[in-house]
This record gives structure tokens, sequence and C-alpha cells, in this order.
């Protein structure tokens, strides 16, 4: 069985002290469980004081078969922040924008250069989701229609090269859309030039859309998964629901990160879909211990927040 853990952005105690509450001890300097086995959602850099011991705990238990993991969107922004675009010399595939080197900035800090080229190189061996028996995972979104455009892709470049990562990091690219997708998650524009200032003080014109549910009924706030921040109660356009492809109920459960949700403890978001990010930057560590059901129950969360296990 799966114990699942969101987004950790260098957060390296609140993840020792989570693996211990779920009953991984450390043993030749590897944590793991004899019966259980960890799956990691992405997004172990960026944000976090302590990004080199994430990495070191982190790396060592998926090659000794004690964890799985997924990418996560600042793994691949990570890619793609250092690897020069062959199309303009001297510019990366990320540009090291005021934005971009704020995001970056503690993992290149914390990291020794010869480090931070070979957690490069670890993480081009990540997948970018995972389908298994009973369950899957993904850093965003579970969409077929992306993933079949990703997944050719893949095996003609035999990973991610240079060339996949130019398709994927450049918009208007072959790849920009699907990758998108399933790493950072659907979107919709709010209608007549809307915008609203999302929790990190940025202003928005898109929704981080629900787009695990049906859009049928559905206004901007309501299918957004941050509806709190969301003053539009109008209708949704038809354009966005003829995008919309719903998760359906009896597929196996799928389980998320990315999203920094903001509530006093978790829930699921369907009955087979979880996110496990509560933003662990100013929230809480978050785990989902699977015991191989296909309805998910709030009662299966762990969490670690304040340096305290949460039931």
């Amino acid at each position: 069985m799966y114990d699942l853990i969101g987004d950790i952005h260098g957060h390296a105690d609140a993840l020792v002290q989570l693996l211990e509450a779920l009953g991984y001890p450390k043993v030749r300097g590897v944590y793991g469980h004899p019966e259980r086995t960890v799956i990691f959602l992405g997004d172990f850099i960026d944000r976090g004081p302590k990004i080199r011991q994430v990495l070191e705990i982190v790396r060592p238990m998926i090659e000794e078969g004690k964890a799985l993991a997924v990418m996560g969107n600042h793994e691949l922004n990570a890619l793609a922040y250092h690897t020069e675009d062959p199309e303009r010399p001297g510019e990366f595939l990320r540009p090291h924008s005021d934005k971009n080197v704020k995001q970056h900035r503690q993992t290149v800090q914390q990291l020794k250069p010869d480090e931070l080229k070979s957690y490069l190189k670890w993480f081009r061996t990540l997948p970018m989701w995972l389908d298994l028996d009973g369950l899957r995972v993904v850093h965003a979104c579970w969409d077929e229609q992306a993933m079949n455009q990703i997944t050719p892709a893949l095996l003609e470049h035999r990973g991610l090269t240079t060339v996949f990562l130019q398709s994927a990091c450049k918009r208007g690219n072959t790849l920009f859309a699907p990758v998108e997708i399933v790493l950072k998650g659907k979107e919709a524009k709010l209608p007549g030039g809307m915008s609203f200032q999302d929790s990190g003080g940025n202003v928005r014109t898109e929704i981080r859309t629900r787009w695990y549910m049906s859009p049928e009924g559905q206004t901007y706030r309501t299918y957004a998964l941050h509806s709190d921040e969301i003053p539009c109660d109008v209708e949704l356009n038809e354009s966005v629901k003829k995008v919309a492809t719903p998760y359906p109920t009896t597929a196996k459960p799928v389980f998320v990160g990315h999203y920094w949700l903001s509530t006093i403890r978790p829930e699921v978001l369907g009955e087979n879909v979880a996110c496990l990010d509560y933003g662990q930057t100013k929230g809480f560590l978050c785990a989902y211990r699977w015991q191989g059901e296909q309805k998910l129950t709030d009662k299966n969360f762990r969490w670690i927040a304040g340096g305290r296990r949460k039931p």
C-alpha cells in the first residue's frame, strides 16, 4: 500500500516528522517502511529553508525502492531555468525574469553548483504521472488527452531532452499546453476583463478550475479551486464547458498536489479525488494513507503543522 505526500518545498523538518509519524524509520541512512511505499507528488524545491536536506531524504528513498515520485512544476521550471534556449544563445527556456529569479533563488543559493547539476539530471528521470494498480498520481491534473500528446513525444525524444523541454516550456510550441495542464492544471479566463488578487498578492484574470467536476450549472466562483478569492458568480462561458473533461467517478482514485489549498484540515475534493498540497510554506505538510479504497475518506489524511502531529 501507499502513503502519498504532497508538495514539500524545502521543509525537511516537517518531512522527517511526517515520515516518522507514518512509521518510516531511518535504516542505514534511508527512510523506509517494511510494508508500505511513499509516493511523492513533486515540488521538492524552492521557497523553504532546507532544500538540500529534502533532496537528500527523497532521492535515496526512490533509488532504493522505498518511494516513488512524480515531477512537479517546480522541477520542470528548474530544468527550463537552467537549459539554454537553442534558438536564442545566452537566453534560457525559462527566462531569468525578476519573478522567476525570486521563485528559484532559495534553490540556487542552497545547492552548490555540482549538487544542482546532479539534481537537475535526476529531475529528468522523474515521470510526469503514475498509473498504478488501484490509483493514479499526477502533480496537478489527470487529463488523458494531454497525456496522449505527451507520451509519444517522450518516446520520440527518449525522455526530457533539451528538444522536449523546448517544445514543453515555450508558449505556442506543441507540448506547451498539454504539459501545462498536467503539471499546472487547467485555468479559465474570467469574463469581461474581471480580475482578482490571489493569496500571494498577484492580480489574476484566470481561475484554477475544479477540472475533475462537471462544469454544468457552475459559476466561475463555484468552479474555481480557490472559490473564496473569486468575486464572479456569473455562469461559465460555453467555451469553458466545451473543453472540460470531468474525472469519472468510476475511475481509479487520483491524487494531486500543486494547488496550495487553504483549510483548517484536509478534505477530499471528490469521492475519488484528493489534493495533498496545503501550502507547507504557510500551512502544513499533508499525506494520505491509502489502504486500497476506491472511495477516498477524510479520516486517512495525516499532516504536520507547527511541529505537531495531526490525527
